[in-house]
Formats: structure tokens, C-alpha cells, sequence
């Protein structure tokens, strides 16, 4: 019987079949041997006689980091305050979603706790992301957000103590999912998230993942300028113009006349330093 992996907990796979079933399986052994690993996400064949995985299905696409397959959204919970706005793994977390063929959609929380003057700065960050293409909402916009990802499976990513298990709870309150502080001394969240799992939240798949605060940018160099929709929309002297030391860029010139970001583009290059290594 055909089916989808929604839950990983040591070696024990949740499927869950066309026909509604859920079924806790193991993997067969020539996986090992094949060194195939299966993931949260993956279409699979099982024996639900002797509750065995005995194929995985062929990607449509797989992010290593949360360990994930076949996303259709990855939403990127930020938060705005405690902690800190992190534009840097704010863009990082874009970049690698589009270059992984996953639609990318922001979400930023903890507006409340904000001044007037943050708020403003929250509210142009969200007009602008929303200009080059990518949608943005605010942690409140529950119904908003509910109705975006009907029928989507979707993968919630973002730095550890963002608020992505409360926004799991606030879209579903049946779902009562720990959360916990912000760790005064590390000025960061605590790990509340210890496994991957999809959860059914009005005709969505999402995914609550375990919450992090760095992550390696597995993109190559020559690709990863395409990963900024806004470049686009600029014409450089030379074709392979990588928006860094190169003359007549028009790249540079829209980020001098402030028609892009400067945190944008300084991330650019920051990652194309990183890429290079």
C-alpha cells in the first residue's frame, strides 16, 4: 500500500496510507545497504502485513536541515524581539528554500512586545520581501495563514525560540505542543521540538522541527545570486556577473539608489564568501 512518512522517532516510521491508515513500520535492511536513509516527507510502498517500508518513492525535492522531502512551502518563523531580528538566517533560510525549489513564506513574531518605531521597521521589512515576490505574515493572521497553506505540505523553519510550536497551537489548539522560555543567559530559545513530525491542521501537512541557530549554506557559488529574486530585475555589463568586485553592476547601482535592501545585499555577499570556502 502506498503511503507518506509523517513521523520519525528512532527507527520507528508513522506512514500514513491513501486510505487514512496510519501504520508504525521499519525500514528494510537494503536501505542500509543502499545508504538511503527514509525521511519525514517521503512517498513510500509498505507491507502492511509485516509493517515493513519496502520502497521510497523519487524526490521532488529535500532539505537537509530540517531533514524533510516533497515541500511545498517552507514557512520561516522570525521573530522580531527576544530573540533579536536575524535578517542574516532570515535570508540564508530563503535562499536555501528557493534553491531547493520550496516556496518560501515569512513569518514574523512577537510584534507585540515591539515599540511604534520597531513596528514601522517591521511593517517596511514586510512591504519590501512582499515587493520581490515573497509572501509575508504576521504570527496573528491565523485564518490568513490557515487558508494560504490548504492542501500544502509545509515545513516550519527558524531560530530556536522563534515561537513555531506556538504558532502550531494558535492555528490548531487541540495540538498542545510544548513550548518553553527564552533562556535569559543564552538569549535564546530552548529546544522544545526533538523530532520531525507532519501534523493535519485543516487540510495541511505542517511540519514543527526542531529549532536552531546556524545552519551551512549547501549552495554552489554560481547559483546562489538566482536565489535573490530582486537581482533579477537588474542588468549587469557582463553575464556572469556575480554583484560583488565586477564594473557596471547593475545589482550595485539599485542597492546605491536603495531600490534593494542594503541588509539584503550585504547578506549576498556574505554568503557568497561563504559558498566560496
Amino acid at each position: 500500500m502506498n503511503g507518506q512518512i509523517i513521523k520519525i522517532i528512532s527507527n520507528l516510521y508513522t506512514v500514513k496510507t491513501i486510505d487514512g491508515g496510519l501504520y508504525g513500520c521499519r525500514a528494510r535492511g537494503k536501505f542500509r545497504n543502499l545508504r538511503i536513509s527514509p525521511i519525514v516527507g517521503d512517498n513510500v510502498t509498505i507491507d502492511i502485513d509485516n509493517n515493513l517500508i519496502t520502497e521510497i518513492k523519487e524526490r521532488r525535492n529535500e532539505l537537509k536541515r530540517p531533514i524533510i522531502s516533497n515541500v511545498d512551502v517552507a514557512l520561516i518563523i522570525s521573530s522580531t524581539t527576544h530573540p533579536e531580528l536575524d535578517l542574516y538566517l532570515l535570508d540564508k533560510l530563503v535562499s536555501l528554500v528557493t534553491y531547493n525549489n520550496i516556496e518560501p513564506v515569512i513569518c514574523f513574531t512577537k510584534l507585540d512586545l515591539l515599540n511604534e518605531s520597531k513596528k514601522e521597521m517591521i511593517k517596511n521589512l514586510k512591504k519590501y520581501y512582499e515587493h520581490i515576490g515573497i509572501k509575508v505574515f504576521y504570527n496573528t493572521d491565523t485564518k490568513e495563514i490557515i487558508d494560504y497553506l490548504q492542501n500544502k505540505i509545509v515545513v516550519l523553519c527558524g531560530q530556536t525560540g522563534a515561537g513555531k510550536s506556538s504558532l502550531l497551537n494558535r492555528l490548531d489548539s487541540k495540538l498542545n505542543i510544548e513550548t518553553n522560555e527564552i533562556s535569559e543567559a543564552l538569549g535564546r530559545g530552548k529546544h522544545t521540538t526533538r523530532h520531525t513530525e507532519l501534523y493535519n491542521i485543516n487540510g495541511a501537512y505542517i511540519a514543527d522541527t526542531p529549532g536552531f541557530s546556524a545552519l551551512d549554506l549547501d549552495i554552489p557559488k554560481e547559483d546562489l545570486k538566482y536565489t535573490f529574486n530582486e537581482f533579477m530585475e537588474y542588468e549587469c555589463k557582463f553575464r556572469d556577473c556575480n554583484h560583488d568586485k565586477e564594473n557596471n553592476c547593475g545589482v550595485k547601482d539599485a542597492v546605491q539608489k536603495k531600490l534593494i535592501l542594503s541588509s539584503r545585499y550585504e547578506n549576498y555577499l556574505l554568503f557568497l564568501k561563504e559558498v566560496k570556502k
